[in-house]
């Protein structure tokens, strides 16, 4: 690599053929704002070799409060292409593909295919159940995590696994979040669990959150896992 210090802090936590697997990974981060700007941050700075960062969406001032991507200067651009710019300027040996685009039902096959793992950071129910849909038929492990105020949840599920509607009953129905705030420090620690899964997910690690909601209260302090049937 041609920056022989970059990753001297990953030693001892991942082996060196752990490291090279990342530099060959290929994941998919859906939603370039508040969750997908920090995982698509943790993602490049730990090495993993391909990301596809997709958002149809462009900065607005209220996303200031917490999306790492947004700044003044950036008002009004398109976050998928901010976010490739932001990778290109903490690592360049990460290949980005962005996609300014919304994931729907037509495409969502289409912009998922060809990666090791898809991390949902989705900001609405319909494209989030979209994404668990082609996931399941691509045969693509999807990593979900989502926040509400003080309050945030992941998950990892396999082709196979306890199905998305397990976490929200039928499709397409109204989404909270925006009822209950969301706010900066909720989104960097789903963000890190939900970048340690996708880890997880191209080594092969075991302790994945799959099968279970991983559940986090910052408000009282507490960490709860429930399990998914």
């Amino acid at each position: 690599m041609s920056f022989s210090n970059r990753y001297d802090r990953n030693m001892t936590a991942l082996s060196a053929d752990e490291c090279a697997a990342l530099a060959n990974a290929r994941i998919t981060v859906v939603g370039c704002g508040g969750l997908g700007g920090l995982v698509i941050e943790a993602l490049a700075r730990i090495g993993v070799g391909h990301l596809r960062v997709i958002d149809g969406d462009v900065f607005e001032e209220s996303n200031l409060n917490r999306q790492l991507l947004c700044t003044e200067a950036n008002l009004g651009r398109e976050k998928a292409l901010a976010a490739a710019e932001r990778v290109a300027a903490v690592n360049s040996e990460v290949e980005v593909d962005p996609i300014a685009a919304y994931l729907r039902g037509e495409n969502a096959s289409e912009l998922l295919a060809g990666c090791d793992c898809v991390v949902d950071c989705l900001d609405n129910l319909e494209a989030r159940f979209w994404a668990a849909h082609a996931c399941q038929n691509l045969g693509t492990p999807i990593v979900y995590g989502a926040i509400a105020g003080w309050f945030g949840q992941v998950c990892t599920v396999y082709p196979g696994d306890v199905s998305f509607a397990a976490l929200y009953g039928e499709p397409f129905g109204e989404s909270q979040h925006q009822k209950l705030g969301n706010l900066p420090f909720t989104a960097y620690s789903i963000s890190s669990i939900q970048a340690a899964e996708a880890v997880k997910v191209v080594l092969g690690k075991p302790g994945q959150i799959r099968n279970r909601l991983l559940m986090v209260d910052l408000l009282d302090g507490s960490v709860d896992d429930m399990e998914l049937r």
